[in-house]
């Protein structure tokens, strides 16, 4: 493609929708060149809901994915877009079938099933509401009550990862690394939590504060100065040498990335 294109990808549920999206962005993300319109129909559970859905779908065809574990209404969905001519992929089916085949035992076919409000959905709840509360140095007295403690110099993504982390159930807070500045008692002498620096490089993290300050309207002086830059993460990996903190260079990492790799170092430590 010389050009951007567009194209419909409709997203039918019968819970809200969240797997699909996730999937339907991630299959979309490989063509940089086409752009997803996304329509999301969630909790459509009945034949009535179906046929309204069809009639948007109609006015604006494209690509249907579905998760929907009612067979009858799965059924009429591959029906309805087959007499239209759509591609259409039930993206739950194959995962069950395979779950089918090596546990030698249908699926219990429930609806929103993964949304249960069992103790797992209240853990991510209470991990979130711990995050929020301890962001940024806040609260930092509680850094024994975390599960992991986030520290890192300004820019080099420790809000977004903490809340990544809240959102799989693991208690996050972040500190931040300021030179001259020492840090909370509480958080050199917690021996609960694990504790992980994040870096990146100079130039990264210079071009990130940049953004920001541009952003704000300010001047940044020595904020976006890469040689500062440079001081601050000296400070950062030496206090990390000191105290047997492992570091994780965020440079080339996405948020799930770090994730998985302070995830990873989270195991070893357990």
């Amino acid at each position: 493609m010389n050009s951007p294109s567009f194209f419909h990808l409709h997203l039918i549920s019968d819970a809200t929708g969240e797997t699909l999206l996730a999937a339907g962005r991630a299959a979309a993300a490989q063509y940089k060149d086409a752009r997803a319109i996304e329509h999301i129909y969630p909790l459509i559970r009945t034949e009535r809901q179906l046929m309204k859905v069809f009639e948007d779908i109609e006015e604006a065809p494209g690509i249907v994915l579905y998760t929907i574990v009612d067979q009858d209404l799965a059924q009429k969905i591959d029906e309805r877009c087959a007499a239209l001519g759509l591609p259409y992929v039930s993206v739950i089916e194959p995962v069950l079938a395979v779950f089918q085949s090596y546990l030698g035992t249908p699926a219990g076919r429930r609806v929103g099933a993964q949304h249960a409000l069992d103790a797992e959905y209240f853990r991510r709840i209470e991990a979130l509401n711990f995050t929020m509360e301890h962001d940024d140095g806040q609260l930092a007295d509680d850094a024994d009550q975390a599960d992991i403690v986030l520290i890192g110099i300004s820019r080099t993504s420790k809000t977004p990862t903490s809340i990544y982390l809240a959102n799989r159930g693991i208690k996050t807070a972040n500190i931040p690394l300021v030179l001259d500045v020492p840090l909370p008692e509480a958080l050199l002498s917690a021996k609960k939590p694990l504790i992980v620096c994040l870096v990146a490089s100079a130039e990264r993290i210079s071009q990130v504060r940049e953004n920001r300050v541009l952003g704000a309207g300010y001047d940044g002086g020595s904020y976006v100065d890469r040689a500062t830059i440079l001081q601050e993460l000296t400070y950062a990996r030496t206090l990390c040498k000191r105290h047997g903190w492992p570091t994780i260079d965020v440079s080339r990492r996405s948020i799930e990335e770090t994730a998985a790799a302070i995830l990873a170092l989270r195991g070893k430590k357990f």
